[in-house]
């Protein structure tokens, strides 16, 4: 087998003097100083002292992990930058020097690097597929083909933080109710190991028979104790097996989403976030000059549910055939008739991307709305629950005492 012949790249630390006289410092991979001195000529800078960076011995904790938030703010400011008639490169260096994050610091030098070296930003962006999609390079791709990076820049960014404050509104209501019920469990299997065995030693020196409720409690507890480390065992195993076969089989992939949206109260949000993904992300590639069967490619990857990928590739193949989109849209029988009628005003109107971004601006709100109505109906429903369950059983356990004192 052929030896990969590609120069390791290493980090080099550089001061020098730009062609102001001014003094610069930053950092440059490179698979030698020689190559590091060239580029930093060819950029217009004088290097002086250059040096390889310093690995530290031991690490601790390690380098935060890039996030999408990170990308985001990078893309943000990027935009921003751009539009301020600042050069490509020289706002690869401004933005960089604003990040916290030393691995995002890394990855932005890493692209500017490249982009300095004679590469297009597309390409750049492209040699890091973790952090930049499919979909984020074709845009980027498309406004240096067009003369618009900075417009383009823009629309990304704008699409990407339309995207981060989705995601953020589905978490909030998730994490609520998932917050409340572990608390509740914790408090629960508390009470039964420690707090039930105390109240159990305690009634069996009354010597008279107990209550109903309190040897049902006090069975449980029995159980509990016995059993807890198999109750974590298969809670830990159940997360853990769920996780491996959403990631490796795709087929029980797209049953479980299918199954999220008949969940009852959550479906009708995974729908809305779905619906709302679709339309900002078709509006934003149409916008950008992307061909419409090419954009809903782009589409099908970012849905974020099996149902509505195969609805969009079921799309894309007719239009591609010929089909209208708004028909192609109501033949699979998933998208809300508002999103259809928009649409389809939309292509008769040649405004498809606008009515789009207000189709996607509406199911945003709804999402939005949806959250709130959510957290309104679940808040009385987990204090039911741990009335329910934690004082059941507290109540249960103080029956023996009640009855004590009713005989005295």
């Amino acid at each position: 087998m052929a030896k990969d012949k590609t120069p390791k790249q290493v980090t080099f630390e550089w001061e020098g003097s730009n062609r102001k006289g001014q003094k610069v410092k930053g950092e440059t991979s490179g698979p030698n100083m020689a190559t590091v001195k060239a580029q930093l000529r060819k950029q217009g800078i004088q290097p002086g002292k250059v040096k390889k960076k310093a690995t530290p011995l031991i690490s601790f904790g390690g380098s935060k992990k890039i996030t999408s938030t990170d990308i985001t703010f990078f893309t943000r400011q990027m935009a921003t930058m751009m539009k301020a008639g600042v050069p490509l490169v020289q706002s690869f260096d401004i933005v960089g020097d604003g990040v916290d994050n030393p691995a995002m610091k890394k990855l932005i030098s890493q692209v500017r690097d490249d982009v300095s070296a004679g590469n297009d930003f597309a390409s750049a962006l492209q040699k890091h597929p973790n952090h930049f999609d499919e979909l984020f390079c074709n845009l980027i791709q498309s406004g240096e083909q067009s003369g618009a990076l900075e417009t383009m820049l823009d629309k990304v960014a704008i699409y990407q933080e339309k995207t981060e404050a989705l995601k953020a509104k589905i978490k909030k209501a998730m994490m609520y109710p998932a917050i409340t019920m572990l608390v509740a469990a914790v408090v629960t299997v508390i009470l039964l190991v420690k707090v039930v065995p105390t109240f159990e030693s305690m009634f069996k020196s009354f010597g008279s028979d107990l209550p109903a409720p309190t040897k049902m409690v006090v069975a449980i507890s029995e159980w509990t104790q016995a059993y807890w480390y198999y109750m974590v065992a298969a809670v830990i195993g159940f997360i853990f097996t769920l996780k491996q076969a959403l990631a490796k089989s795709p087929a029980f992939k797209d049953k479980f989403e299918a199954g999220l949206l008949k969940a009852p109260v959550f479906g009708d949000l995974i729908m809305k976030a779905a619906v709302a993904r679709f339309a900002r992300v078709l509006s934003t590639t149409f916008a950008a000059g992307v061909p419409l069967v090419e954009a809903l490619e782009s589409v099908a990857g970012a849905v974020g549910n099996s149902v509505y990928r195969k609805a969009v590739i079921s799309v894309r193949d007719e239009v591609s055939q010929g089909q209208q989109m708004h028909f192609a849209m109501k033949s699979t029988g998933v998208f809300p008739n508002m999103v259809v009628q928009m649409t389809s005003i939309g292509e008769e109107s040649g405004a498809l991307d606008s009515m789009l971004s207000k189709a996607a601006d509406y199911f945003e709100d709804e999402v939005d709305n949806a959250v709130d109505n959510l957290t309104s109906l679940m808040e009385p429903l987990v204090m039911s629950f741990l009335g329910v369950v934690i004082g059941g059983m507290i109540v249960a356990m103080y029956l023996p005492i009640f009855e004590m004192g009713k005989a005295i």
